[in-house]
């Protein structure tokens, strides 16, 4: 069964009925799913720049200028998709009893010599991207660097035109960053 990209728009707006909800969560998935998801999202940005794949709710792999790189839904870019997008974003700490409570009031709240709570903030529009619990000192978690072009050439057979090399370059900023001090 194929469904409309009209309850697919629903669907993940949260305003689709539940019995359509569970009657798509019950079904497999339509062959076209990954390219009308795609559609939805592109239409719901203001900039022009192809979404190649979702990483969160606000924050994209695009395809810019033969280039692909992270970037949020109010058109802030972050760089090079294979660096961990964190490292450029506003970084909001959560170490000490005060902060942690917010949260985490009384009894559950974990001990701030042992964990911090990091709450990532797009530089563009403040809008929230992503929060980790870590132990102290723990370098920012890089979730998901999804090797693209194997995905659209082996998962969805359409490669994309421009194959780009498959490697983590976080370590190249933080190299940089030491440069610099």
């Amino acid at each position: 069964m194929s469904y409309s990209k009209e309850d697919l728009r629903d669907l993940y707006n949260g305003t689709l009925p539940w019995g359509q909800v569970k009657e798509i969560m019950s079904n497999p998935k339509d062959d076209d799913r990954f390219d009308k998801y795609i559609e939805i999202l592109q239409e719901s940005v203001l900039w022009e720049e192809r979404i190649l794949m979702p990483l969160g709710e606000h924050i994209f792999v695009v395809e810019k200028d033969g280039e692909r790189i992270t970037k949020c839904d109010c058109g802030h870019e972050f760089g090079d998709w294979r660096q961990n997008w964190k490292l450029n974003a506003l970084i909001y700490v959560r170490d000490d009893r005060v902060k942690l409570e917010e949260i985490y009031p009384g009894i559950r709240c974990p001990d701030p010599d042992i964990c911090e709570v990091r709450e990532y903030y797009c530089p563009g529009c403040g809008a929230l991207l992503k929060v980790e619990s870590v132990p102290v000192g723990h370098p920012p978690l890089f979730e998901i660097l999804p090797d693209i072009d194997v995905f659209y050439r082996e998962w969805l057979g359409t490669p994309l035109k421009h194959e780009k090399e498959f490697k983590d370059r976080t370590y190249e900023v933080t190299r940089e960053w030491g440069k610099e001090t």
